[in-house]
């Protein structure tokens, strides 16, 4: 881990495309700025951590249904008769 010192208004710049500012210090309270390309995600923490929860449990309910040969994907016993 790289740990550095910033001032108010100063910034780092990670990969030239991602700028990481301090907005502020309020005691022990840093706001951060962080300038990105929409295609980047960025989260806190916290929220990436249940993001991910998410979608590890979509992908385990997704390989708990099963389909009998022959039948047509998403036809199983969640399908919705028309």
């Amino acid at each position: 881990m790289l740990v550095l010192s910033r001032k108010k208004d100063e910034s780092i710049v990670i990969n030239n495309d991602i700028t990481i500012v301090v907005v502020e210090i309020r005691g022990d309270k840093v706001r951060l700025g962080v300038e990105a390309p929409k295609e980047v995600p960025v989260h806190r923490r916290e929220v990436f951590e249940a993001i991910a929860r998410g979608e590890a449990a979509d992908a385990t309910a997704a390989s708990d249904v099963t389909v009998s040969p022959g039948e047509p994907e998403g036809a199983g016993p969640a399908a919705v008769e028309a």
